[in-house]
């Protein structure tokens, strides 16, 4: 004999509960014409026209590793052996000889065509690109005659999209549009430590290269986010 009573306020409860979502809506659709002016400025702003502030900041990289050039197509190669063949590269190595080719003004149209490539932990992390052509540059002057393990350039920059596979000979990872790079090895960078005076040369010296490597070992990531940016830019001050 309870039963219909029960049914019945359930339904009754339903009803009064879609009839509260309608002006919710009503609302919501008339807040865009409303005269009445906007109490913030950023009230009522969509998603897309002014992104969360996370999104804004995610965008932009600290990053450490090491510079690699490659070849994005196999005729820039096979360009770029012609010109090395008529160049004065006799008794180089080939990374001397890619430097040496790369910079002469006559080439420079080959190093734009490269690829530069920062490898973070012997992974390739990101695709760099210059902000200004004259920043070019920047990216020859990275590319080391004679690479050494403790070398480190450090990337400050915006990230951008992903790479289409056309770009690079099929690698696909995030754009970076640089704005600065550091680039430094390990030797001098710790040559550069202020010694306490209390402490020997021969004991700094040891200390301090351990305390380099842990310290990079800390800094071991993409430098994409807030935490991993701090982390790279305390790691090298």
């Amino acid at each position: 004999m309870e039963q219909p009573e029960t049914n019945e306020a359930q339904e009754a409860v339903a009803a009064s509960t879609a009839n509260l979502a309608l002006p919710l809506a009503s609302v919501t659709r008339s807040t865009p014409t409303s005269p009445a002016p906007s109490p913030c400025p950023t009230c009522g702003v969509p998603m897309q026209v002014k992104p969360p502030s996370s999104v804004t900041t995610s965008a932009y990289v600290y990053a450490q590793g090491r510079i690699e050039p490659r070849f994005p197509r196999l005729s820039v190669e096979k360009e770029y052996a012609q010109v090395t063949g008529r160049a004065e590269t006799a008794g180089l190595t080939d990374r001397q000889a890619l430097q040496t080719v790369l910079s002469q003004p006559e080439n420079r149209y080959l190093a734009r065509q490269l690829c530069y490539v920062l490898t973070i932990e012997g992974l390739d992390t990101y695709i760099l690109q210059p902000g200004d052509p004259g920043d070019l540059q920047i990216l020859i002057e990275s590319l080391r005659p004679t690479p050494q393990p403790g070398d480190v350039d450090v990337v400050v920059g915006r990230r951008g999209p992903i790479a289409p596979s056309e770009l690079c000979n099929g690698l696909m990872v995030p754009i970076v549009i640089f704005d600065q790079i550091y680039s430094f090895d390990r030797e001098s960078f710790i040559k550069s430590i202020p010694r306490p005076e209390k402490i020997s040369a021969k004991e700094f010296g040891p200390a301090a290269e351990e305390l380099f490597d842990r310290i990079m070992q800390m800094a071991d990531n993409a430098g994409a986010t807030d935490a991993d940016r701090a982390i790279n830019y305390l790691a090298l001050r």
